[in-house]
Order: structure tokens, then sequence, then C-alpha cells
């Protein structure tokens, strides 16, 4: 009976690696790597190479086990020892993944950059924040693709840059607070005019003027060297300002409530929904009388329900769920007196049911 004979390999074959990639002298380098690791190391969490590494080799070829050449590795690095080349590999080197781990990726810094989008901005005219989801359209029309080599609140800062070409949209302002000696005053308020900065409040405490304003975040560089050349100082109260109640709970009436079972709007223009969230808030009365408190119209159930406080209870309320169920069936809201009485006569309804006579 005849044996099989094993013929050797020259190939190391790894499998389940993470390769990392360097392109130098048009010659490539690669170094096998344990999933996961490369990022921690990267960000200082892994400290051990050898749980990095999965040997310290430089190849050509990790999937074929092809070594590097010497001539190749001296020529690019200067130097033939291959830990230290494996150090600069693994620190300069591009990090190859998979297309769907790639994917997942993008999705997730996608929707990084579109929270600092939403915390960063306001609406201009509602001074409100946009929503994510309404950010998330807005970058879909814009055609933002998402560059993973770059940080998300650099790309976050470009994406404001873009939509403020195309939409009602604007940097939300920072709030901060002056401390200048009295007699620089005069300088520093003829240059927050010049910003456009608001001031919210004004100090006097001996030989010193405090004052707490809001501006945009563009002029808060030059804010800080002119308080410093005054002999004063800064102080950062809020990096981003939005009107009280600011996550506008009208917002989410007809996306969050709404059953999974019905579809969402998915085709309504993105300037069509920027106006709909534009008329969400009204204010009772005389807009402009100072100490009014702003009301909020329910457009599920037709109805003014009170401050930003009552309006996110009102959404927990068993007459605006039923106004909700009516109004995906295309029936005209009730009153809370009616909807007591229709529910009460459903549970009849449905009470009768258990029996049989």
């Amino acid at each position: 009976m005849s044996r099989i004979l094993v013929q050797p390999i020259g190939q190391k074959r790894l499998t389940n690696v993470a390769v990392v990639r360097l392109k130098k002298h048009g010659i490539r380098f690669e170094i096998a790597c344990y999933k996961n690791k490369v990022l921690s190391w990267r960000s200082g969490v892994e400290k051990d190479l050898d749980e990095v590494l999965q040997s310290q080799t430089v190849y050509s070829n990790v999937s074929k086990g092809v070594l590097a050449k010497s001539k190749d590795l001296v020529m690019a690095f200067g130097t033939d020892d291959q830990s230290k080349i494996c150090l600069e590999i693994l620190e300069k080197g591009e990090l190859q993944v998979a297309g769907k781990e790639r994917e997942s990726q993008l999705t997730s810094q996608f929707r990084d950059i579109a929270t600092i989008v939403m915390q960063k901005t306001i609406n201009p005219e509602t001074q409100h924040p946009y929503t994510i989801s309404m950010i998330e359209r807005l970058m879909h029309e814009i055609h933002f693709a998402v560059d993973p080599n770059n940080s998300s609140k650099k790309q976050a800062l470009e994406v404001i840059r873009e939509l403020q070409k195309h939409f009602p949209i604007k940097r939300s302002p920072m709030r901060l607070r002056l401390i200048v000696p009295e007699q620089n005053f005069s300088s520093l308020s003829e240059k927050l005019s010049a910003w456009n900065a608001s001031i919210v409040s004004k100090d006097e405490s001996g030989s010193q003027i405090s004052v707490v304003c809001e501006m945009e975040p563009g002029f808060f560089r030059d804010c800080d060297a002119l308080v410093r050349n005054l002999q004063g100082r800064l102080e950062i109260l809020a990096v981003s300002v939005h009107v009280e109640g600011d996550t506008h709970v009208d917002h989410y009436d007809d996306y969050e409530d709404v059953p999974s079972s019905l579809p969402k709007e998915s085709s309504e223009p993105v300037l069509q929904l920027s106006e709909r969230v534009k008329k969400q808030t009204i204010s009772a009365g005389n807009s402009g009388a100072e100490g009014e408190v702003k009301q909020n119209r329910c457009s599920t159930c037709n109805a003014i329900v009170g401050d930003s406080k009552q309006y996110r209870d009102h959404f927990k309320t068993d007459w605006h769920k039923h106004n909700l169920r009516r109004k995906t069936r295309q029936l005209p809201p009730l009153t809370a007196e009616e909807c007591m009485a229709d529910m009460e006569m459903g549970d009849s309804k449905a009470d009768l049911k258990d029996y049989s006579f």
C-alpha cells in the first residue's frame, strides 16, 4: 500500500489576518497583523507589539506568503532591520479591510459626521437645530462622500460650509465670558459690534468689566487674541448654544411615532421638509413681546399644548397616540374629551367580543 507523499512548500500561509500595506519607492510592502489590533495600537490602547504583529516579517504579498527582498528593504527604508521596518509600516501604512467591513466603517463615520453637524448648526429662522435624519438627508442631497483618512470633525466643518451654499443653515454661536479692565472695554465693545456678537449680560466688578456674549465660532481665535492684548481673560461657557428645548419634539412627529408597518416619507424633497420644520413652532399672540412664553402646536391633535416641557409630555399621552392612529387612517383629529369617549367605546366593543350570546 503506497503512502501519500507530502511535498514541502516554501511559503508561509497566513489566514484570518489584517494586512497593513505601505508603498514606498514604487514597491509594495506588507505586514501581517491580528484583526482589531492595528487601531488599538494606533490609538495607544495596545502597547505590546507581539499582540499586534503575527510575525515581525516584511512581505511583498502576505496572502501568497512572498517575503520582501533585502535589497528592496534597504533601498526603501535605508535598513534591513525587519523590526524597525514593521513599526514604520504599522504607523504609516494603510489597513486593508474587507468590503463589508469598510462599508460598515463608512456608515458609522457618516453618522458621526452628521451628529457633529447637528450639534454645531441651527436653523437661522427658528434658532433650533435640525434633527439627525434631516442632516443626513441634506448630506445625501449634496452627494457627500466620507473620506476614511480624515477626521470626522474636519469633514463635518467642510459639510457645514457646503450646506450653507444650498440650504438655510448656520453655525450655532458660542457663549463666552470676557473679562477686561474697564479702560479697555471700549475697544472690546467696538470689536464685538463688528463681529455681530450679541451681549447677553454685563457686570461691573471693581476695575474690571465682565461680559457674557454669543458670537460666531469663526471669530473665536481673533476674540481670544484681542482679549489677551487687552490684558483680560476669556472663558468658554458653551461651545454650541441653542434655544431652550432645542431639539424640537415635533420634528419626530411623523417619524418616531408612526407604526413600523407604515412606510415613512422618503421621497419628500428636502426643501419641503425644511419648510415644514420651520412652521411647526408657533408663538401665542405677539411674538415680539418680552417675557412671552412660546406656545407649541401639535399638528396631529390640531391643538396648542403649552411650553416645551408640556409639549414633550403631550406626546406620551393616550390622546396624542389615539389621534396618531386616526391620522394613519386619514381620519380627522379628536379633542381630548372626544378622544376619551371614543376610547371608552372601543374598550366596550372589545369587552363584548369576549362573550358569546
